[in-house]
């Protein structure tokens, strides 16, 4: 590894490990000639600073920059070519929800300073966050600024800087989204769902190529990088990109551990440490379909209408510490699970299939990473959805990270990242510089 990287990478760790920090973000000062709120938002103790705070009128394109600002690194080295990794910008850019309405959506773009090696002009690699939880003070845009946060009230890892600084070190561009409501003001967080997370990550892209003073063009090649939450995101967005975005063209998609299947998934992280994360989904589909509303008042019972409400401002590190374990029996009237409220009800099944990853044909090429032990997002979902597309006649190469069942579902599901991570980042860097992928969907079968 040359020095410059093994530099950045302990720069990295030490933040990363080490770094913590009190919260006490600056409110920016915010014009209201653009409609915007001028009134602090506080989320579990942390000011957000009013750059989030939406206008009250969106533009019409997709991708349309609204404001951006410069972002400063927690992780920043000085060097005779510029700060490495690079230099940041805060955006905040529009995007269309599940609903078809006009979404305000935050994020940031990085300009690295390492040179681009592969065959083209410097790419951009568009990064979907992994779970963050449901608080704006998670979004993945103030975790480049605050590493590791806390308060006493919240706890809030920006996790995903390894993956962004890994890329960044190839020389491609990185832009990365908070996803709808995660992060801007307006609205809650609408965790997993593909329609708002694919288009927030398309739209991420179109944001990018619109900010002046890059080194991006027209012919620089375009890849989605995810796991997780992202992975799901990235996969959505594969499939919706030709119909979405025909604008873009993608040189290739890597998506981890996609929840492809959220009935799957559902039952899977019920009663296991990120269990919280069942409160952000149910959040999610009461945010984006308030029809459901009714069916969530007849079956949650007290405890479960205040964890839901404590949750929906809760980063991942307050979820596995307030709520790990939980089973939602005990949030509901009857004591059943949530898994089998959803099983027994009809509007709620529809709802779930609707949200199903697989149905459409991605016209570029995909690797799907899941680990053989994963019983959080289940590994046996994600294989499905490569079988799904192989049968569509995609492009995909599929990858079982084959590694022991540790008996945690967290660990099970958080190891293979850290295992794969390289691998993946090696793969679209291949389809960056106009590598053809091959195809092993002729010997999935006999894949685990």
């Amino acid at each position: 590894m040359p020095a410059r990287r093994r530099l950045l990478a302990a720069a990295i760790t030490a933040a990363t490990c080490l770094g913590a920090q009190a919260l006490s973000y600056a409110t920016a000062s915010a014009s209201a000639s653009d409609g915007s709120s001028t009134e602090t938002v506080v989320s579990r103790g942390v000011e957000i600073p009013t750059f989030y705070t939406p206008p009250a009128t969106l533009p019409t394109a997709n991708g349309a920059l609204i404001r951006t600002e410069p972002l400063p690194l927690a992780v920043s080295l000085p060097t005779l070519d510029g700060p490495l990794p690079g230099r940041a910008t805060r955006l905040m850019y529009k995007s269309t929800d599940s609903n078809g309405a006009p979404v305000a959506v935050t994020g940031a773009y990085i300009e690295p300073t390492a040179t681009w090696k592969g065959d083209g002009p410097r790419p951009l690699v568009a990064v979907a966050p992994g779970t963050m939880g449901q608080g704006d003070q998670c979004a993945a845009s103030l975790g480049l600024e605050h590493p590791l946060s806390l308060n006493g009230r919240t706890v809030s890892v920006g996790y995903e800087d390894v993956a962004i600084y890994r890329l960044l070190a190839t020389g491609a561009a990185v832009v990365i989204t908070d996803y709808a409501g995660l992060g801007a003001t307006d609205r809650l967080h609408t965790y997993v769902n593909r329609l708002d997370e694919a288009h927030a990550v398309l739209d991420a892209v179109r944001a990018a190529r619109s900010l002046p003073d890059t080194s991006l063009t027209p012919a620089s090649r375009v890849g989605l990088f995810g796991y997780s939450q992202g992975g799901g995101a990235t996969a959505a967005a594969a499939e919706l990109q030709p119909s979405y975005a025909p604008d873009i063209t993608l040189a290739g998609t890597y998506s981890g551990a996609p929840p492809a299947d959220l009935a799957a998934v559902t039952k899977a992280i019920d009663g296991s440490e990120l269990a919280g994360a069942l409160a952000w989904s149910l959040n999610g589909f009461l945010q984006s379909d308030p029809t459901l509303r009714p069916l969530a008042e007849a079956h949650l019972n007290a405890t479960g209408k205040a964890a839901l409400t404590d949750l929906s401002t809760m980063c991942v590190g307050d979820a596995l510490l307030g709520y790990a374990y939980t089973k939602s029996a005990k949030w509901t009237t009857d004591g059943k699970s949530i898994s089998d409220i959803i099983a027994s009800t009809p509007a709620l099944q529809t709802f779930l299939n609707s949200q199903r990853i697989g149905t459409l044909t991605p016209s570029s090429p995909i690797r799907i990473a899941t680990g053989i032990s994963d019983n959080l997002v289940p590994h046996a979902q994600a294989r499905r959805l490569a079988a799904d597309w192989c049968e569509k006649g995609a492009n995909i190469t599929y990858r079982p990270v084959i590694l022991p069942n540790v008996i945690s579902p967290l660990l099970n599901h958080f190891t293979p990242l850290l295992a794969d991570q390289g691998n993946a980042v090696s793969w679209l860097t291949d389809r960056l510089s106009g590598k053809p992928a091959t195809s092993n969907c002729g010997v999935l079968p006999i894949l685990p």
